[in-house]
């Protein structure tokens, strides 16, 4: 754990050509629904305006709130929408509740208030518009996929209405972190888009709301109770509310207690204190009245934004000598928290920033503010005097490259695929389906590709009859790449939720290299989420006699690692081209010049230095043989036999040895049989899924 008791000098920021722009007031109104600049007096001063509140749960710098302020009447609201609650852990759900109580009070000082209302968001608006007879809706922009739709069906419900001889509108807003003026036009490598230095926009006021308030029934909270059962209860389904239970477990722990007792264990025979292993531990520490750690967990900074704002203090000046309460807290959470150097900001107010309790401009606006009292008012051209003030900034900068690159990707339609964005553990992570109907397949690619690696793959499998599924893990590809310790489990787990959240009914996993290994582990652990699994060049070894095993819980980056990730990275970037071809020996055409720019692209992706320390630290030490005791029948193995990562004579012989009914096909290709030959590995993943259906469908028939 790197813990930081001891001060750098300079801690290099690996963003400084945008931390060190000057700032840029901000304009006063920004974006519609059509991609068009706003002037808020464009927006109509007379009539009345909804303010839709999702994720920018403050007053202080919103861009919508100040435009919605101009208007002669405007009604803030929140609603609690199961599309938007279900992506929420509960203790995201019991610092939402904290949130919403501040941001009540905040408008309530404002001679204002928040209106609550439970439902679909197309209804509730719907017939608000109605009751109050707005003539605008002001909303945040958003990037993920099931939100996107949301909007388009609130759309899609006041085309229909009327007020006043007008179709009320939705005006689209978001909060610029630099002065952008579309997001269409942006570069998509962080290279090229650092050398355009474009200006930091300055945080905005909280506007004065005007003090019409209208006599509504304008709703209390719940209590986090109440809200859990709501959510609960419009899931659905005992296989959905049994699915979603499973999520409640890490891998880490599920594999330590069933190399225990050397069994596969159910969920219910887990308890709840067994939940996720990377949840911070709370201290001894008497709480502060003062505390920003409000929930039963104690791990994540929540409350209002002065809450908030006053944990980043304390984290800012983790160096200072304090005798704060609420700041040795934070510094005490810092601690348990900075599982790598810098990581312990994200942990500790991810939820924070996810919620929009403050923005991303206050928060690299705090730091500044605080870097330039530490050096009489100056900013160092080399790097930041303090880890944390680095941290700060290297993340939030990092969230909105990878917010602005992903609304590119979800607006420019020119790629092969269609882009869909999913939010996993407060993270970005792009997928892309084809097909309306049949077995489900998920495609997971290996270490440094994407999902469009697949290239020839989704359309031609999903052609035949299957709907197909292609994700890009975390840390790769357009995909978000945070700071944290990267594992095999974690992509376990980043599957696992993806075939629960997103797909929704058990899938045939498909896996290369890195990838292989991951869904080996999600078979092995949670094996009521896969029909059959098929691995193409896979990582991990078969190991005979395995038992008894251990595991390795510490993945701590070690010197060795943070260095050998830097060189290997130079490394890799001049020597791509060469790498790609030993990887594609029959047909080393395929190892083209798009795929080597999209590889060389990723490599300059802030964060990317993180994935690579991990290869320093996997631990393949679980062998095949056993996560996939028990899919001997439901094993397909692809195997490219001019591999040269791997013996693949020796592989196989293994895999004929140890899964005595798995299915073996031997093909003339390198590490990627898949997009080296993708037409004979498309035929066989094809004939495959036809067999295992018609083989459970006749075994189901057998029963009847």
């Amino acid at each position: 754990m790197a813990v930081l008791f001891h001060p750098r000098f300079f801690s290099v920021g690996i963003f400084q050509i945008q931390a060190f722009a000057a700032p840029k007031p901000r304009p006063r109104f920004s974006a519609s629904a059509v991609n068009t600049r706003v002037d808020s007096g464009a927006a109509g001063k007379s009539g009345t305006a909804i303010l839709w509140y999702k994720h920018d749960l403050r007053v202080e710098d919103h861009l919508g709130l100040n435009a919605a302020s101009q208007h002669r009447c405007v009604v803030p609201l929140y609603i609690f929408d199961r599309r938007i609650l279900s992506r929420f852990s509960d203790e995201t759900l019991e610092l939402l509740l904290f949130a919403l109580e501040d941001l009540k009070k905040s408008l309530t000082e404002q001679g204002s208030n928040l209106l609550v209302r439970f439902g679909s968001a197309e209804n509730v608006i719907g017939e608000l518009v109605k009751e109050v007879q707005a003539s605008n809706i002001f909303v945040e922009e958003e990037v993920e996929y099931e939100l996107c739709l949301m909007l388009d069906l609130v759309k899609e419900s006041l085309s229909t209405s009327s007020i006043n001889g007008n179709n009320p509108e939705i005006v689209m807003w978001s909060s610029p972190f630099y002065d952008v003026k579309s997001s269409r036009d942006l570069p998509s490598s962080f290279d090229d888009f650092q050398k355009l230095k474009l200006p930091i926009v300055s945080p905005l006021p909280s506007p004065k709301l005007p003090g019409n308030v209208m006599s509504l029934s304008w709703g209390t909270l719940p209590t986090l109770d109440d809200l859990k059962e709501y959510v609960d209860d419009v899931t659905g389904g005992n296989t959905k509310k049994e699915w979603t239970s499973i999520k409640k477990f890490s891998a880490e722990n599920l594999l330590q207690r069933k190399l225990r007792e050397n069994r596969v264990l159910k969920p219910a025979e887990l308890k709840e204190d067994n939940q996720q292993g990377s949840s911070i531990s709370t201290t001894q520490r008497k709480k502060s009245e003062k505390s920003a750690f409000l929930t039963s967990q104690g791990s994540s900074v929540g409350g209002g934004s002065i809450f908030v704002l006053n944990a980043l203090a304390a984290y800012l000046r983790y160096l200072e000598g304090t005798a704060r309460d609420e700041y040795q807290e934070v510094h005490d959470k810092l601690r348990l928290a900075e599982t790598r150097e810098g990581a312990s900001f994200q942990a500790l107010f991810g939820s924070a920033l996810l919620l929009g309790i403050i923005s991303r401009n206050r928060v690299y606006f705090e730091a500044i503010k605080y870097e330039k009292e530490r050096n009489g008012g100056f900013l160092y051209p080399f790097g930041y005097s303090t880890i944390t003030v680095a941290a700060t900034i290297n993340t939030v900068v990092s969230m909105e490259w990878y917010w602005l690159l992903n609304l590119k990707g979800r607006k420019n339609e020119a790629g092969k695929f269609p882009i869909r964005i999913w939010r996993w553990k407060n993270y970005l992570i792009q997928y892309t389906v084809a097909g309306q109907e049949g077995p489900a397949i998920l495609l997971v690619h290996g270490f440094g590709a994407f999902l469009e690696h697949y290239r020839d793959n989704v359309y031609p499998i999903a052609e035949s009859g299957n709907r197909v599924w292609a994700i890009t893990l975390l840390g790769f590809g357009k995909s978000e790449k945070p700071n944290i310790i990267y594992t095999e489990l974690v992509w376990a787990e980043l599957v696992r939720d993806f075939i629960i959240e997103v797909v929704g009914e058990p899938v045939h996993l498909v896996g290369n290299s890195i990838g292989g290994y991951s869904v080996a582990i999600v078979a092995g652990l949670w094996s009521s989420l896969v029909k059959s699994v098929v691995l193409m060049n896979t990582a991990g070894n078969i190991v005979p006699g395995y038992s008894p095993l251990s595991y390795s819980k510490d993945r701590r980056t070690s010197g060795a690692a943070w260095l050998g990730a830097r060189v290997l990275s130079g490394y890799l970037r001049f020597n791509i081209k060469n790498i790609l071809r030993n990887f594609y020996p029959t047909k080393t055409d395929r190892a083209d010049d798009w795929l080597i720019t999209e590889m060389i692209r990723a490599s300059y992706d802030p964060g990317v230095i993180y994935v690579l320390e991990s290869i320093f630290s996997f631990d393949l030490s679980l062998p095949l043989n056993y996560l996939l005791e028990g899919f001997e029948k439901k094993l397909l193995i692809i195997q490219g036999m001019k591999d040269p990562l791997s013996d693949s004579k020796s592989m196989l012989a293994m895999f004929r040895e140890h899964f005595r009914g798995a299915a073996i096909k031997e093909i003339n290709a390198g590490h990627c049989p898949h997009d080296e030959l993708p037409n004979e590995v498309n035929s066989i993943i094809k004939e495959w899924v036809v067999t295992l259906e018609n083989s459970c469908s006749n075994a189901d028939n057998t029963l009847i």
